[in-house]
């Protein structure tokens, strides 16, 4: 389904009925990533996942996305919906978002998963990254978005996922230049939101892998110490949803019901 946001469209899919859950994607993803999990999860609750800025059927809107502004567009969906209490979900970039809307409105969440994601912001080391991917993706964009798909996954795991890797490459190429760069860039402006860990009111999980190429698992667990926040470690790599993906289902139906 399309609905307009700020005068650009945003996709959005609602399937099922109950406690309804938000399913929001991370960066060079779109909401077809949950493919798998949403069916299932739908068969007891109301799903819906949503493209976020510049991914997918969703739009740009400018030069930058921040993550406010990717919030804002899931709060045009959700109110759209009258949707007020809700589960969310984030894999990586829709981590970041998930965590502007529990910030926004903890009395709206029932509960926040995390996956492959953190609440910190970018180290000096991982901001340096960003920029230069800017630059190289402006060359040679097909490529770098290529390269960067294949490199989320734990190294042993690019073998047995292939098919999965080939079909994440091409919806990954569905995102523009300009959905690329603005992403980038609003991820390297995200505020630290680890406070919500310690006084939050929802339940609370973080999923991660155990050889994540991106996050290290080491700063995930030193985010959560003496918080509620239930940790799952996984023995795969940035990919959860793919490499470990019915231990990821399972322990979401857990933390849902």
């Amino acid at each position: 389904m399309i609905l307009q946001h700020k005068g650009s469209p945003i996709y959005f899919s609602d399937q099922g009925k109950g406690t309804a859950i938000i399913l929001l994607h991370g960066f060079l993803e779109n909401s077809s990533m949950w493919k798998r999990i949403a069916p299932e999860l739908a068969k007891k609750h109301r799903v819906i996942c949503i493209d976020l800025l510049g991914h997918g059927d969703t739009a740009c809107i400018g030069y930058i996305h921040t993550m406010d502004m990717m919030a804002d567009a899931v709060q045009t969906v959700l109110n759209h919906l009258k949707i007020r209490r809700y589960y969310i979900v984030g894999h990586s970039m829709g981590g970041y978002v998930s965590l502007v809307l529990a910030e926004r409105l903890p009395d709206n969440i029932k509960g926040l998963v995390l996956m492959n994601s953190t609440a910190k912001t970018d180290s000096p080391e991982r901001l340096d990254l960003r920029n230069r991917a800017i630059e190289v993706v402006k060359r040679n964009y097909k490529s770098m978005v290529k390269m960067s798909i294949a490199n989320l996954f734990k190294p042993e795991n690019t073998k047995t996922f292939a098919k999965d890797i080939d079909w994440l490459k091409s919806e990954a190429l569905r995102t523009p230049l300009q959905g690329y760069i603005a992403a980038q860039e609003g991820m390297k402006v995200r505020q630290d939101l680890e406070v919500l860990f310690h006084f939050s009111p929802y339940k609370k999980m973080i999923i991660y892998g155990n050889n994540d190429p991106v996050l290290d698992p080491e700063t995930i667990i030193k985010q959560t110490l003496n918080t509620d926040v239930e940790l799952v470690a996984l023995p795969g790599g940035h990919m959860s949803y793919i490499e470990n993906e019915s231990e990821t289902l399972q322990n979401l139906t857990n933390f849902i019901e």
